[in-house]
């Protein structure tokens, strides 16, 4: 695939799209400018090779840990003396409450539990048919502005499709209607409780409520009033679907016997509502901004979705724009996945993961105090130069099969690892997949020129200007069906 010229393996992909970092560690007055401004920005060019760096302040002991061995015994071997931390639970608590983002211990593990079998191989199967259906019916809308050339800022566009994607396949619920308010309600939360403050460090006491602008309240009550009517119209129905949603109001504990409360069930519903659309929106956003730099990629990505999708519309009988992607398809979209999974190393939708250590540890020569705040940043270690050889190159083919073996299981975590890695990433990679392949088998998309492209890590890595697109027709292959 395309080889871009090299850069510095501390900069970016590309000039100007990631903050450059400073040559060497920030003082004090810098970090907590930068810290609110864009936390990505903090990491200077030393961080992106080190395997541990630590440093103490009045505001606590700060470790970033970018080695996979001590990833693994933070994240796996040792995860038993980390909790998520109170930055964690204050900046997100009070959006998704106790739900599995947040929560901790014997709760955490209940409502794991519960939630897991929602996720396994036959559900998966389940929900793929609607994927692709929601996804074949927005590309079918972007006719009129690919005709018009009116341009579409491609982060909205796949923020409300995963949510509608969301919507219909965990809770059963058309979201058409409401998707575009909510959606704004959903950015503003995210700008507000993702955007870090200095004082979230010093562990303020939870009775002391943080200050929120009016937009901000008012975007949490709308996130509020769609998750109450998504619990309150399943409660109203008589005979409810077999979906996520009913398996968690039927779960019961097997230790137990108990099942969630009105409180941990909002709290799950929210969670997976909001975690559930968002990481997957970003990854593709980002991947199709990648997949307009870089042409070669995207012939040989548009070669398979073609092939694919040709022999899906002829097995099927229909013509080749009204044919869908299926779950046995995915084996063979194989440069699909790669595409996906190299745009999520550059570009991971959760850039940054917090623990907190209850006791003292101490791996590889260095100790860790309890209470120290301890960052695992898959944006540095999937840019690490030692751990991925010219890291900026968009090289899709890092991720073939046959390369499995190359890296450690901890050099890559777009999903976070260990017992508590992301239980729906089986879930948003084939929905990636799936969304990706409808896409390109009808258009290639390019940016709009002059439009500003920056990476701002707010909860997720998002594109701080939103990404703004054209559409072209593809006549050829499977595309020439639209």
């Amino acid at each position: 695939m395309e080889v871009v010229a090299p850069l510095d393996p501390a900069v970016a992909c590309e000039p100007g799209v990631v903050p450059e970092p400073p040559p060497h560690a920030v003082n004090l007055p810098q970090w907590v400018r930068l810290i609110y401004k864009n936390p990505i920005a903090v990491f200077d060019r030393e961080a992106f090779a080190a395997d541990f760096r630590q440093k103490e302040v009045f505001l606590g002991n700060f470790v970033l840990v970018n080695e996979p061995r001590f990833i693994e015994h933070i994240l796996l071997t040792n995860h038993r003396n980390y909790s998520k931390g109170r930055l964690t639970r204050d900046t997100l608590g009070p959006v998704l409450g106790e739900g599995l983002v947040t929560s901790e211990g014997d709760l955490w593990r209940r409502q794991r539990r519960i939630a897991a079998p929602g996720f396994h191989r036959e559900r998966l199967a389940q929900a793929a048919g609607a994927m692709s259906r929601l996804a074949r019916q927005r590309v079918e809308r972007w006719r009129e502005p690919c005709e018009k050339g009116e341009p579409l800022d491609v982060e909205r566009e796949m923020s409300s499709l995963t949510m509608e994607i969301v919507g219909r396949t965990l809770f059963s619920m058309d979201m058409s209607a409401s998707i575009d308010e909510i959606g704004r309600a959903m950015t503003t939360v995210i700008a507000a409780f993702g955007t870090l403050n200095p004082l979230d460090f010093i562990g303020l006491p939870a009775w002391i409520p943080r200050p929120r602008s009016r937009t901000t309240r008012a975007a949490l009550a709308r996130l509020e009033l769609a998750i109450q009517g998504i619990i309150a119209e399943r409660r109203r129905v008589g005979e409810a679907p077999d979906d996520f949603l009913s398996l968690l109001m039927a779960g019961r504990d097997e230790d137990t016997g108990e099942g969630m409360s009105d409180k941990q069930l909002r709290d799950e519903v929210v969670t997976f509502f909001t975690a559930g659309h968002e990481t997957t929106a970003m990854a593709l956003t980002w991947t199709l901004y990648l997949l307009s730099r870089h042409p070669a990629a995207e012939r040989e990505l548009h070669e398979e979705v073609d092939r694919v999708l040709g022999a899906r519309a002829a097995g099927d009988g229909v013509a080749a724009g009204d044919a869908e992607a299926t779950f046995a398809d995915l084996e063979s979209l194989s440069c699909t996945r790669m595409v996906i999974e190299e745009a999520m190393r550059l570009f991971p939708p959760v850039f940054s993961i917090q623990r907190t250590p209850f006791e003292d540890d101490e791996f590889g020569g260095h100790r860790i105090p309890a209470g120290s705040f301890v960052t695992i940043s898959p944006y540095v270690t999937h840019r690490n130069p030692r751990l991925w050889p010219d890291p900026l190159r968009f090289d899709p083919g890092r991720f073939r099969s046959d390369r499995a073996n190359e890296r450690h299981a901890f050099a890559y975590l777009p999903f976070g690892g260990g017992p508590r890695a992301c239980i729906g990433s089986g879930f948003a990679r084939m929905e990636a997949c799936l969304v990706l392949a409808h896409i390109a088998r009808a258009y290639r998309l390019r940016m709009v020129p002059g439009h500003p492209v920056e990476a701002q890590g707010w909860i997720t890595l998002r594109p701080r200007h939103g990404l703004r697109m054209t559409l072209e027709r593809r006549v050829s292959g499977a595309g020439s069906g639209l």
